[in-house]
């Protein structure tokens, strides 16, 4: 089973195939994600519009170990393992590093300080929707307001990015990384998505 909700088909409705084909590499069947997404024109644009993975007030390293570690919270292997195997290369986050997103304790010596605040404000948020005088006032020496605005739109936007992925059983992709576990270790995000075939 693909998705407790059917993906729509080709051909898509112009303003959907517009996007995809700007999200997407070319040549690679649009994420089982979008598609789904894609049933609805209007929760698609809404959806695709949200994103933040457009030059902003983080570098892609900060904006992905946010990303990263809010899936990795929320058990979407799925989001999770697409970007891994997308952006954690060109993010520079070693093997390492992108298995402590998943299983690592904030304070890792794989981080460094600034870094170890991020990961602390993700945990932090996925119990609360607050955070602490103690973890603000770090937060607030390492990051400008507008990252910190930036930082806060991640960590709810790929929460619901990971109530959708679990709630809608997507099976991973079959180029994307899995969760590191007994039986595998992690993907080192080296590889770019096979185009499909």
């Amino acid at each position: 089973m693909s998705s407790r909700i059917a993906p729509a088909e080709p051909p898509y409705p112009e303003s959907v195939r517009r996007v995809l084909e700007q999200l997407m590499p070319s040549g690679m069947d649009p994420l089982l994600l979008f598609r789904v997404l894609a049933r609805d024109e209007r929760l698609f644009a809404r959806f695709s519009g949200g994103g933040l993975l457009d030059r902003g007030h983080l570098t892609i390293r900060q904006r992905e170990i946010v990303i990263l570690r809010v899936c990795a919270n929320f058990g979407s292997e799925y989001e999770w393992g697409v970007h891994v195997a997308v952006f954690a290369a060109k993010a520079g986050l070693t093997p390492e590093q992108i298995e402590a997103t998943k299983s690592g304790a904030a304070d890792s010596a794989v981080w460094s300080d600034p870094e170890r605040v991020l990961l602390h404000v993700c945990d932090a948020l996925a119990t609360s929707t607050d955070l602490s005088a103690a973890l603000w006032d770090p937060f607030r020496s390492a990051y400008s307001d507008e990252a910190i605005l930036e930082i806060l739109l991640l960590t709810g936007f790929y929460r619901t990015v990971s109530t959708l992925t679990n709630t809608l059983r997507l099976t991973p992709e079959s180029w994307a990384a899995r969760f590191p576990g007994p039986d595998r270790s992690p993907s080192p995000g080296t590889e770019e998505p096979r185009p499909a075939s």
